[in-house]
């Protein structure tokens, strides 16, 4: 019996997804050279940009050319390039900006370990591993500069969501909120502009802490209604908050360690709080989820996970949570709201 096929399926389909890595690539490169901020003033030729940016005029050309023809960049006419409404978000400091994402994309840190993507399928274990002989958040330690992109890259996607995230869900009513492993503090200052009654602390280890005092995200007006608390969830969180939360923490961690950060948490919150975990929360069978494409990333970068909603379900109710309900936001991630069982 002949395989059957759908009518519309073919094998160039199939082999123009994987133009998804070179347009990541190119990406990369018109991030990391700063292309979209030379081009901030009007339209340069290639070759202008290619002195300013000491690299070579050809090859420069045709990276933008690939990109213009994705409608990032307009090659207004021959060799002259000009930002687009795609490209303007390629800029330093705009909002939305996501050029310190893509050059973490593009990093060796994050792009390294997907060459090694068969170790993980094999064994199960995050690739990184093996090609860093150490876990992704220890490697971070040793390199300053790849932990700045990196930092720089969380800030920005948080920047991103917390808006969202802040108008999603009544945090208020809580009157306190711990934001636990809340990095810079994006998070919880977006919150706490969005709910002007509650009082938020942020929970980080102390070098985080240092970064976040720096950064000045909790500073000015929130400075009365935030604090920072020392915090190693591995070891303990604090209590003196009704509610706490966490974004993108538990997707880092296997079950076990992703148990043992919230048992800590059950420990911290009151009879009368919650639990608040914002993750991506993955539908059902194949139905289509950035969080599945964030689950590989975490399988390679991590050995963590993305899970479903029945899954946070039994994970949360080991831990002494029961999952009361889930709230979507317009970012695509969820509030996943837990109450102590």
């Amino acid at each position: 019996m002949s395989l059957q096929t759908s009518s519309t399926a073919t094998p160039l389909q199939l082999l123009s997804m994987t133009n998804g890595l070179i347009i990541h690539q190119a990406l990369y490169t018109a991030a990391k050279l700063g292309v979209a901020d030379l081009l901030k003033d009007g339209a340069q030729i290639s070759s202008d940009l290619a002195r300013n940016l000491n690299v070579n005029e050809s090859a420069l050309y045709r990276i933008l050319r690939l990109l213009a023809s994705q409608n990032v960049f307009e090659e207004k006419s021959p060799r002259t390039f000009a930002n687009t409404q795609l490209s303007h978000f390629l800029c330093t400091g705009v909002p939305g900006s996501v050029r310190s994402i893509l050059i973490f994309r593009g990093s060796e840190f994050f792009f390294g370990p997907f060459a090694e993507i068969l170790y993980s399928v094999e064994t199960g274990l995050a690739a990184r591993a093996k090609r860093y002989g150490m876990e992704a958040f220890e490697y971070l330690k040793t390199d300053p500069e790849t932990a700045r992109i990196f930092d720089d890259a969380m800030t920005s996607m948080s920047e991103l969501v917390a808006p969202d995230v802040a108008a999603a869900y009544d945090f208020g009513k809580w009157g306190s909120l711990m934001d636990v492993g809340g990095g810079n503090g994006m998070l919880l200052a977006s919150i706490l502009k969005t709910h002007p009654g509650l009082r938020g602390v942020l929970a980080e280890l102390p070098h985080t802490l240092e970064r976040a005092t720096h950064r000045g995200f909790l500073a000015g007006e929130l400075a009365s209604r935030s604090s920072m608390e020392p915090c190693d969830f591995f070891r303990e969180v604090a209590s003196g908050c009704r509610a706490y939360v966490m974004k993108h923490v538990i997707h880092d961690w296997d079950d076990e360690r992703a148990e043992h950060i919230l048992a800590n948490c059950r420990r911290a919150v009151p009879e009368d709080g919650a639990l608040l975990l914002v993750e991506w929360a993955l539908p059902e069978g194949n139905a289509p989820s950035a969080g599945k494409f964030a689950d590989v990333v975490m399988m390679l970068m991590t050995g963590g996970k993305e899970r479903t909603v029945e899954e946070y379900r039994q994970l949360l109710g080991r831990a002494g949570f029961s999952l009361d309900r889930v709230i979507s936001t317009l970012s695509g991630l969820n509030i996943i709201e837990a109450l102590p069982a």
